[in-house]
């Protein structure tokens, strides 16, 4: 389809620019497919890039029905990551930043999407920011309710944002052919004409004598 493939081109530019510097807070999708692959976004934007800071992430689950949330993964960028027993073992894994010590993208990875693997999940970003003199702690928590489904389908969002994007190719053609023909009229009323008929053949007959008169004899 074709709007879920320019929501993926869109989120892969994102992505690029946060890596030369930028930083985008793009929501995570919240319905996977059953024994499809899925990742639940988590993005969160460091607003002073300057600042040296060191982050640690978080992700905590809890089913529906379930009063209280379990941890199911913890990273750091200095140990291999840690995933709970359970239903997330050797399900869940870390699809974040790597190779640096402060962690903007705290996104993590179901490999097969099962039914025990819907409910609510916060993803909790714990940064230390250094500053002259003192280290600022803070934490930022981000959630996300996930519903399985049998199969994919389209949200009226999807639906509406399709046809759109058709009505404004649509729009911006008819626009380039109007602004085609306005500056060939242009152009065309621009242009030199004779100003009489009688001034045009005479122009014409000139020519003629010309071509004749310089012509070699035979």
């Amino acid at each position: 389809m074709l709007f879920p493939a320019l929501s993926q081109l869109l989120l892969s530019l994102f992505m690029a620019w946060g890596a030369q510097g930028g930083c985008v807070e793009v929501a995570s999708g919240t319905e996977a497919v059953l024994g499809a692959p899925f990742r639940l976004l988590c993005i969160a934007c460091k607003r002073r890039s300057e600042t040296p800071a060191e982050a640690q992430g978080e992700w905590f689950f809890r089913a529906d029905g379930e009063p209280h949330y379990q941890k199911i993964l913890h990273y750091s960028p200095e140990e291999a990551p840690w995933v709970a027993p359970g239903p997330f073992k050797d399900v869940l894994f870390w699809n974040g930043s790597r190779g640096t010590r402060d962690l903007q993208d705290l996104s993590v990875q179901l490999s097969a999407v099962d039914r025990a693997h819907a409910g609510h999940y916060i993803c909790r970003l714990r940064r230390n920011l250094t500053f002259e003199g003192y280290v600022y702690s803070l934490a930022r928590n981000k959630t996300i309710r996930l519903a399985v489904v049998d199969s994919a389908r389209r949200d009226l969002a999807s639906i509406v944002s399709e046809i759109l994007m058709y009505v404004l190719i649509v729009v911006l053609t008819l626009w380039l052919a109007a602004e085609m023909l306005y500056c060939y009229r242009k152009v065309a009323a621009a242009a030199p004409a004779p100003d009489s008929a009688s001034e045009y053949l005479a122009i014409t007959s000139e020519s003629k004598e010309n071509c004749a008169g310089g012509a070699a004899p035979q």
